[in-house]
């Protein structure tokens, strides 16, 4: 009886053994976590083409300042500020009478040219007539060549002298270089005009373009958009108008205050008047993906993409948060996880609940 009373206690410690062995033989062998299901869609169902704006004005090839190119008293400005003038259109008349009788003096003085030289050309003519018959010296014939040479020499003379005269005259009349508004009068009737002095400022209503001041992001967004034959419409909108525009250039400095650079665009249709504000707006060629689908992990942005079962984070180091990102060099069928990403890490078995 002493004998089995002390068997007894051994048959109770081997349950208890293989317990802690099987225990022990778990530790190394962790249990794998349920995979973590998703909704993924195509990047091409996803992709947008948000679009851009900047604050833009509408400028002029001319804006200008005509002034006199003589001195003289102002006798009339048949133009006020506000009136369109046509190219050609008479803006200022000025006192010619003093030019005037400078182009009858020029003129008389070239009338008493034309005269000696009808003379010379008569005496040279007679001289070469009685030099065949040896009547006269070569010496004589070759002073009657040399006065009549003279005189066709100083009669170019008379005759520029003249027509700067007429230049002079023409000048009293001052016309619109282009078609223009009249801006400011600078100058009244019975004032004294004198060279380079401004007496109107116009400026030019056909040659008009948009400028606009953009950030490093936006040049490029503005410049994809336009680096295709299927260009996205770039408009300017202000008071409810849009006006189609195609790019000019942009220029190659950037301001070093606000590191910005000037687009200039031209309009294709219809024009604003000069001095209209408003924002230039376009949509990028490249796409974009939604806000809401750009996750960070590891102090990183990006987006998460199915990898057969498995979600693999991509990073877009342009992304922002809150923004739409531009992803380029991303195939169109490739699947953008969108549902469920909030709980993934790069790796994590995934399992589709709806897949397109």
């Amino acid at each position: 009886m002493a004998i089995l009373a002390r068997k007894k206690p051994a048959s109770t410690w081997m349950p208890v053994h293989l317990a802690l062995l099987l225990a022990i033989s778990l530790i190394g062998h962790p249990v794998l976590a349920d995979p973590i299901p998703v909704v993924s869609k195509p990047f091409s169902t996803l992709a947008i083409y948000p679009q851009r704006s900047a604050p833009a004005t509408v400028v002029s090839d001319n804006h200008s300042r005509i002034s006199a190119e003589i001195s003289a008293r102002i006798l009339d400005i048949p133009v006020r500020t506000g009136d369109r003038v046509k190219q050609g259109a008479l803006l200022l008349r000025l006192e010619q009478e003093d030019f005037k009788l400078a182009l009858t003096r020029e003129k008389a003085a070239l009338t008493a040219l034309k005269a000696k030289l009808e003379l010379a050309e008569y005496e040279l003519k007679r001289a070469r007539s009685l030099s065949k018959k040896q009547a006269v010296s070569e010496q004589l014939l070759k002073q009657r060549e040399t006065e009549r040479d003279a005189l066709l020499a100083e009669e170019q003379g008379q005759q520029a002298a003249y027509a700067q005269a007429q230049r002079q005259i023409d000048k009293t009349q001052i016309r619109a270089p282009f078609n223009a508004v009249i801006v400011e009068r600078l100058a009244q009737t019975g004032e004294l005009a004198n060279p380079g002095t401004a007496l109107l400022r116009i400026i030019d209503t056909d040659n008009l373009e948009l400028m606009a001041r953009l950030s490093a992001q936006q040049t490029r967004d503005l410049e994809h958009s336009f680096a295709t034959e299927n260009t996205r419409t770039a408009e300017f909108v202000s008071s409810g108008q849009r006006y189609a525009l195609t790019l000019r250039t942009i220029t190659p400095v950037i301001d070093t205050r606000a590191r910005t650079r000037e687009a200039r665009l031209r309009f294709t249709g219809k024009k604003p008047l000069p001095g209209t504000t408003g924002q230039l707006v376009w949509s990028p060629q490249q796409a974009s993906l939604p806000a809401d689908l750009i996750s960070q992990r590891d102090g990183k942005l990006g987006v998460f993409i199915q990898a057969d079962n498995k979600a693999r984070f991509m990073a877009l180091p342009q992304a922002k948060t809150g923004q739409p990102t531009i992803i380029s060099g991303l195939k169109p069928d490739t699947l953008i996880i969108t549902k469920g990403h909030y709980r993934l890490r790069d790796g994590d078995a995934i399992s589709l609940t709806n897949t397109p």
